[in-house]
């Protein structure tokens, strides 16, 4: 089969498209799926350069979201069943087949193509995961979401309005004008950072806002739910939790909470066709290229160069 294969840790520029890799096979709890549309990501970036965390070593067939039709369980996998259009994640993701983890897929809605549904999964259910049962975001509060141009800040600014806050909006200049489409209250450049008055919480994603992330959260009750290091790695030690930034502070991987923490991934999934139902979660409008595109579109993507969902089409 067609797909992306990464062949060292120096950047997207060794992705390779090749024609010779094996169809993969699902083991127990995954399903092989007929890529029609593949999601690209940072942390797809990150792969590249060896970076994220448990990640896989070169050469590998990238990509981890991907759309399409089951057409194979694996061993005792008996959901969702073959002929279903599922949207999640998995491996290999990047090619005309892949293996999803069965648990953590979700149906292409009704009167959706597939490349719609791409960023169910990852970057609404996070966003809805930082915001909701780990941000405990309520109505009167302010959000101050990084990154907010992108694919889950997109989706968390929606989401902040739609719960009744207040959002103010990190994105690069020329980027402002989408987020403020989205209903953000206020937008401000990656390097004002500084220039935010206390809030209740914080999407944190960039990581070289880290530390002002935690400045701008209000003193004892502010959160700070990390999800992301797109900017490189930072620090907080516990002397400067007791004396200088008295918040909380939450990890977040939306894949770890699906496998440790199924009856709250389970609930996400709810609360999503809730919000579909209501109109608030509507069809993506993602930016679709060719699979050959993929080196490209991974480097703009770490150049900050895109807006929006980026999506590849084997």
């Amino acid at each position: 089969m067609r797909a992306l294969r990464q062949t060292s840790t120096a950047g997207p520029r060794d992705l390779r498209l090749v024609d010779d890799v094996p169809v993969p096979t699902p083991g127990p709890g995954e399903v092989l799926v007929r890529v029609t549309a593949a999601g690209v990501n940072f942390a797809d970036v990150m792969q590249t350069r060896g970076t994220y965390g448990g990640g896989p070593r070169p050469p590998y067939t990238a990509g981890f979201e991907a759309a399409g039709e089951v057409v194979a369980p694996g061993p005792g996998t008996t959901a969702p069943a073959v002929g279903a259009h599922v949207v999640g994640t998995g491996s290999g993701a990047f090619a005309e087949y892949a293996v999803l983890e069965a648990g953590s897929t979700m149906p292409v809605p009704e009167g959706w193509a597939d490349e719609q549904a791409l960023g169910l999964v990852l970057n609404w259910a996070t966003a809805l995961a930082a915001l909701r049962p780990l941000g405990r975001v309520a109505a009167g509060e302010t959000v101050l979401v990084r990154a907010a141009a992108g694919g889950v800040g997109q989706a968390a600014v929606r989401l902040a309005k739609h719960y009744g806050a207040t959002v103010v909006a990190t994105a690069s200049p020329g980027k402002h004008e989408v987020v403020r489409a989205l209903g953000a209250d206020r937008v401000l450049d990656y390097g004002d950072c500084d220039a935010v008055g206390p809030v209740d919480l914080v999407l944190e994603s960039v990581g070289a806002s880290f530390a002002a992330s935690l400045r701008a959260a209000r003193p004892v009750t502010g959160r700070v739910v990390v999800y992301g290091e797109a900017g490189g790695e930072a620090a907080v030690t516990n002397r400067q939790l007791v004396f200088e930034h008295q918040v909380h502070v939450i990890g977040l991987h939306v894949g770890v909470l699906a496998r440790e923490a199924p009856e709250v991934f389970a609930g996400l999934v709810d609360e999503l066709a809730a919000l579909r139902g209501a109109g608030v979660l509507t069809p993506g409008r993602p930016v679709v290229h060719g699979l050959a595109d993929g080196p490209r579109v991974l480097a703009a993507l770490e150049a900050r160069a895109t807006v929006g969902k980026q999506v590849l089409k084997p």
